[in-house]
């Protein structure tokens, strides 16, 4: 993938969060459960905050896969596509690939990964076994130890944490971060970058607002 220069910054660096905030906001928009999960995923970074980085993937993929159900944004949101933030993820305790895909974004960035080593990749992933010609649209997240390196993809579908290269099911299409946006794959099966990068903006937004930087 080539980085497209001229694109719009989304927030680069990361203040200091407000996470008792976010914690009292997803009690009372979403009940008393809602403020246990986020305590559990703050006990979770405070665990984390000392490994290195292969640690703080496993740890962060590891309890958002067995936290979190999937489940479509219809039948969460009552919409058809809609980008939670981690507090209404955890909130619900449901959410679909983009959301498990955000969630896990923020823990790392929060854990002092870098926005640069980790994007957003939106993909058309294979279903229906080997050359089914199926495929449907999803999100994961890519960690890159360096910017010549092949990703580690953290996916929602599988619990374990493996190279792009060991993912011939998943087709690039384009990937972003807080910093840019990335183009590759098939532009012909690919949504418009534009509008996902609305959605994104919008989430950034709201996460700040709910105490996240």
């Amino acid at each position: 993938m080539t980085c497209v220069l001229a694109c719009v910054l989304l927030g680069v660096s990361m203040a200091a969060p407000d996470l008792d905030r976010m914690q009292r906001l997803a009690r009372e928009r979403f009940g008393p459960e809602a403020g246990e999960s986020v305590g559990a995923w703050r006990q979770m970074l405070g665990d984390a905050a000392d490994l290195d980085d292969q640690g703080k993937l496993q740890r962060v993929n590891t309890f958002f896969n067995r936290r979190i159900a999937f489940e479509d944004d219809i039948v969460v949101w009552q919409q058809q596509d809609y980008w939670a933030t981690p507090m209404e993820t955890l909130g619900r305790a449901a959410g679909d690939c983009e959301d498990f895909s955000i969630a896990k974004y923020m823990s790392l960035r929060l854990l002092g990964i870098p926005a640069e080593k980790l994007r957003l990749i939106y993909v058309r992933a294979s279903i229906g076994g080997p050359g089914s010609g199926i495929s449907q649209a999803h999100m994961v997240l890519g960690y890159y130890p360096s910017p010549a390196d092949e990703p580690l993809v953290l996916d929602n579908l599988i619990g374990d944490i493996r190279t792009a290269s060991r993912r011939p099911d998943l087709f690039p299409v384009f990937s972003f971060n807080a910093e840019g946006l990335w183009v590759g794959g098939s532009s012909r099966s690919a949504a418009d970058p534009t509008t996902r990068l609305s959605r994104w903006r919008d989430v950034l937004e709201r996460m700040r607002k709910e105490g996240l930087p």
